[in-house]
């Protein structure tokens, strides 16, 4: 797996890209502990989260720093841009009650899924993923069904730059099986999801296509495996799905 970068990157604006990672990753965090995760000088950590401060991106918490909600603004004129996700949104909501179960709206960016909307039934789980949430494309129903109808210098250069890391003793990490499950997805119109993120919940998956054919997001709907099984599993939530998928392609090819 690889990892490319351009020729003509800033190192400073590198490094305060880190910095901002690392506070998310740590829930907000001091000056020492981000230094000792990135491996630079605390001087230099304190120069980079002053001038995220002076800014707007960090906000000084206590003895630490956490980001600020400035990312809010960026993450919803972000999802607003994408014409899917207005015309989505409600069917994932509709999804959640109908099922009782949680549904999701992702996208592929930079062969990653990342959520957009997410909607909880009233017998939901909880689990860790938000919108804006990235996730291996893999390991997921969602990201099986986007796959699926990428094109296949596309998927290769996914796996060649995300690889196909184990998430769970389910998770498929060879290639060859890969190809042959988003055959089975593109022959059956949706995909599944055994517990292959995240242990003990399954996860059903349709694709959102659009005239020309491309793949745009996909919809799902995930609960415990107690719960997405037999009919309901393989027939009832999938119908639900490609219905509501449907009503997306629909209303995205005439809105």
């Amino acid at each position: 797996m690889t990892q490319t970068r351009g020729t003509n990157t800033v190192q400073a604006t590198r490094t305060s890209l880190a910095v901002l990672e690392t506070l998310k990753r740590l829930d907000g965090a001091g000056v020492t502990r981000v230094a000792e995760e990135l491996g630079i000088p605390k001087s230099t950590t304190h120069n980079h989260l002053q001038t995220l401060v002076d800014e707007g991106y960090v906000v000084a918490d206590g003895d630490g720093y956490r980001p600020s909600l400035r990312f809010l603004e960026f993450g919803e004129a972000t999802r607003h841009r994408l014409s899917v996700y207005g015309t989505a949104e409600p069917e994932v909501r509709r999804l959640a009650e109908e099922t009782g179960e949680l549904a999701n709206l992702a996208v592929e960016e930079r062969g990653w899924g990342v959520y957009l909307a997410r909607a909880s039934g009233s017998d939901a789980v909880r689990v860790d993923v938000l919108a804006g949430t990235h996730v291996h494309l893999h390991a997921t129903a969602l990201g099986k069904a986007i796959l699926a109808h990428l094109p296949d210098g596309r998927v290769d250069e996914i796996v060649e730059r995300r690889g196909l890391p184990e998430q769970t003793e389910g998770t498929i990490t060879d290639r060859a099986a890969l190809d042959e499950e988003l055959a089975a997805v593109r022959e059956r119109g949706y995909a599944f999801d055994r517990g292959e993120r995240l242990p003990g919940i399954r996860c059903v998956a349709a694709p959102v296509i659009d005239p020309q054919g491309r793949v745009l997001a996909a919809l799902s709907v995930s609960g415990p495996a107690t719960r997405m099984q037999g009919d309901r599993f393989h027939e009832e939530i999938p119908e639900l799905l490609e219905s509501a998928a449907n009503v997306v392609e629909i209303n995205v090819t005439y809105a």
